[in-house]
């Protein structure tokens, strides 16, 4: 298996860049719940160990190596919300999670490696995208376990409130569970009203 290293940072870092921070969002394919995204400075002196995509890594593995990044690293996380997501688009609220969590990063990055094929418009500092990202550079995998690890959260707490859509397993995800509850139980305020499952529910005649 092949693993992230830090040979897209150390480029950067070569060409002059101080703070370089990773970007990665997670849950663009929900049919619930915010879009979240995280910003990571990694400290090249104290990289954690075990550092990969976060869909490659063991719900165990991922929280023991969470630990790791938050100690010795500099994290910002950060979301859009359902309102956002509907009245954005899915994209640009990603990038709107993305710009927020590197806006929450004090003192700021001047370098950012961008998980995907699209730097969001709306950041300031000289960046670049890096396609499968979180399978290439340790700062966006870091990225990428946080945001999906925060993210997940989220949908367990939503499921206390809102059981029987199994959020707590599926974090929104169209599962067969969730789109059965979907029909079953019905729309909730966390639900997504401008994607398709969810619309034609609300909308069925």
């Amino acid at each position: 298996m092949d693993y992230p290293d830090y040979s897209i940072e150390a480029a950067a870092h070569a060409r002059g860049h101080i703070r370089i921070a990773g970007v990665d969002e997670v849950g663009r394919g929900p049919l619930a719940g915010p879009v979240s995204a995280a910003a990571v400075i990694l400290n090249p002196d104290a990289i954690p160990e075990g550092l990969n995509d976060s869909k490659k890594l063991s719900a165990k593995r991922r929280e023991a190596v969470e630990v790791a990044i938050f100690e010795q690293a500099q994290v910002s996380i950060a979301h859009a919300s359902v309102e956002e997501i509907d009245s954005l688009n899915i994209l640009r609220a990603s990038h709107l999670a993305m710009e927020r969590a590197v806006a929450g990063l004090n003192p700021a990055p001047d370098y950012l490696l961008i998980d995907g094929n699209l730097i969001p418009r709306g950041l300031l500092q000289t960046s670049e995208f890096v396609i499968k990202g979180d399978g290439k550079s340790v700062s966006i995998a870091a990225a990428s376990i946080v945001a999906k690890l925060a993210r997940d959260r989220i949908m367990v707490d939503l499921a206390q409130q809102f059981p029987g859509y199994g959020w707590e397993k599926n974090a929104g995800y169209p599962s067969k569970q969730h789109r059965e509850a979907l029909s079953s139980l019905g729309v909730t305020p966390h639900h997504r009203r401008s994607f398709k499952p969810v619309h034609k529910i609300l909308y069925q005649e």
